[in-house]
């Protein structure tokens, strides 16, 4: 360590309001990298770069983040089962976003998400695989700085946002719905559906959530959540509403003047009910999942952030027969200009 890092070392601490306290505005941005971003199905979460929380200046941004879920067990009413016939979902989503900041509490994003999806199921008694890509729902998003400190020791920001996702992905593998039939006795059931591989939902959804930073010294702690409120959308299908979270604990390996970097235990999850098809209840859509794994992530100078996470489900709760995460690997990337 030189000596001049020494020196901006004790400096940092005691920059107040006044100060130039752009490091410890710039690890902040970087702990809530991905908060509120793809952390439950693929059709719910909508990616939110955190540059709302009272540390950034006016201007645009730009992000991309990706998700990345494996689905290859099964599982009927919260109770493993076996994969007869091999079944398996690939979900890739890769969102992104471009915001723009008025104030240093105030900003806008829209975000656009695309997606890929490989699969092998079972499909009237016999073996189905494809893909299934596309752009999916795009939502109009803004966000606002409800509270924020920077003293000596501690630092914290809150923040909420809210917005409104639009019908722009294709919904032909909804249509799927309407032609399901009741397996033959002593065939393997299908745990892959038209809900599962659509694109989009063919309604308009809005969405609201919050994001909580704290920091001691070089502890911190990060909480988000997100609820999306679903409407009725295309062939009367409604999925339903869907509440994610996430937050940990986490520590700063290195806080220096242009580059921090972070490493954090994440528990994070989704819950949702049973999707309605036609005023009835879809028996094979209702999950509760929490997800846990560890996050690191950095930052240079004041432009650049980057994290990738990873997830490992301890504990899922299902209704009727569904294929069921096996793991989820996550990254994101934001460029200030």
């Amino acid at each position: 360590m030189t000596h001049k890092f020494s020196n901006f070392s004790e400096r940092r601490l005691r920059l107040g309001p006044a100060g130039n306290a752009w490091p410890t505005r710039l690890a902040i941005s970087f702990a809530l990298l991905g908060a509120g971003r793809g952390m439950a199905c693929d059709l719910c979460s909508v990616y939110h770069a955190p540059l709302a929380h009272g540390f950034v200046e006016q201007g645009f941004h730009f992000g991309v983040a990706e998700q990345f879920t494996r689905f290859a067990s099964l599982q009927y009413e919260s109770h493993s089962v076996p994969n007869e016939a091999h079944q398996w979902l690939d979900s890739s989503v890769t969102q992104l976003a471009l915001g723009y900041h008025f104030t240093d509490r105030f900003g806008v994003q829209l975000t656009a998400p695309l997606i890929y999806r490989s699969f092998r199921r079972v499909e009237g008694g016999a073996i189905d695989e494809g893909t299934e890509s596309g752009l999916g729902d795009m939502a109009l998003s803004a966000s606002y700085v409800v509270l924020r400190r920077d003293k000596e020791k501690w630092s914290m920001a809150w923040s909420v946002l809210g917005g409104i996702k639009f019908p722009t992905g294709d919904t032909s593998r909804l249509h799927e719905e309407l032609a399901e039939e009741t397996p033959v006795p002593g065939e393997p059931e299908s745990a892959i559906h038209g809900h599962d591989l659509t694109l989009g939902s063919g309604s308009y959804d809005g969405f609201v959530g919050t994001q909580i930073f704290y920091r001691w010294q070089r502890f911190y702690f990060t909480a988000d959540t997100q609820y999306s409120i679903r409407s009725e959308g295309d062939i009367h299908y409604r999925f339903a509403n869907d509440l994610a979270w996430a937050g940990g604990p986490g520590y700063y390996l290195a806080f220096q003047e242009d580059f921090t970097l972070g490493l954090q235990a994440v528990v994070s999850g989704e819950s949702k009910g049973k999707d309605q098809f036609a005023g009835e209840p879809a028996e094979d859509t209702a999950i509760t999942i929490v997800y846990l794994g560890p996050k690191i992530g950095l930052s240079w100078k004041n432009r650049l952030s980057v994290e990738i996470s990873a997830g490992i489900p301890v504990d899922i709760q299902n209704s009727a027969l569904q294929a069921v995460p096996d793991y989820r690997v996550q990254a994101g990337l934001i460029w200030r200009f």
